[in-house]
């Protein structure tokens, strides 16, 4: 298991996370894409997750939340851009607490060989406040959480 590689570089209104995976990009890129799969691993492991919409096509849009034990429900709403493939996935990417904060998000699937890929997710915020602020959020831990329960799906197909 390792953990993922965030930088967000001082002044800049970028996240990039990279991290590698025991998968194909194949499987990948269908654990980004099936519904079934994606609630199984998104997000932080206290949250539970709901999908609303999910139409993995050039303009189609996802919607869902993240689920707190009391209730409280964090929701995203977003939309692809191009077709999702196995070189990667471009998507808007917004989180309702802060509606009209819209990053672009470029997800790439590296094809190491040997069944192992490497993903390389590039976010670009509409400010360098807006940047900071997701930074401070604790991203690090939904993203760090969220790939572990995904290598327990990529090892699963």
């Amino acid at each position: 298991m390792t953990k993922a590689e965030i930088t967000a570089e001082p002044g800049t209104q970028n996240i990039t996370i990279t991290r590698d995976f025991v998968a194909t990009p194949e499987q990948l890129l269908r654990a980004h894409t099936d519904p079934d799969l994606l609630v199984q691993w998104l997000g932080p492991k206290r949250l539970t997750m709901r999908i609303d919409a999910l139409e993995a096509k050039d303009g189609g849009r996802w919607a869902y939340a993240h689920i707190d034990e009391d209730g409280t429900e964090f929701r995203f709403r977003g939309a692809f851009h191009g077709e999702p493939t196995v070189e990667g996935i471009t998507q808007t990417w917004e989180f309702l607490g802060f509606p009209g904060v819209v990053s672009l998000e470029t997800l790439h699937f590296e094809d190491l060989g040997d069944g192992r890929t490497r993903i390389h997710n590039l976010a670009v915020y509409p400010s360098v406040e807006a940047r900071d602020g997701m930074v401070s959020s604790g991203m690090d831990v939904g993203v760090n959480e969220g790939y572990e329960r995904l290598d327990d799906v990529l090892a699963s197909l």
